[in-house]
């Protein structure tokens, strides 16, 4: 079953207030997705953890529902 952009963009800025989030729909099947998270929460934060942070807001959803996500994350001052 595909997923909306709308609902990862929901469930990252659920979870991350602050977060920027832009959601690309790279084959228009709803199923492979980039997104790009920009927040200032990642400060400080190694790349591994910033994605973890995005991941754990996914809630599970990744490799059901979502196939595939490239992610780039970063902060307001790396932007």
């Amino acid at each position: 079953m595909a997923m909306e952009a709308s609902v990862i963009e929901d469930l990252i800025k659920e979870s991350i207030p602050d977060a920027v989030v832009t959601i690309e729909d790279l084959r228009g099947d709803g199923d492979h997705y980039a997104a790009y998270v920009v927040s200032a929460s990642f400060a400080g934060k190694s790349r591994v953890q910033q994605h973890q942070m995005v991941y754990q807001a996914l809630q599970g959803r990744m490799g059901g529902e979502l196939h595939a996500l490239a992610l780039q994350t970063s902060t307001p001052e790396q932007n």
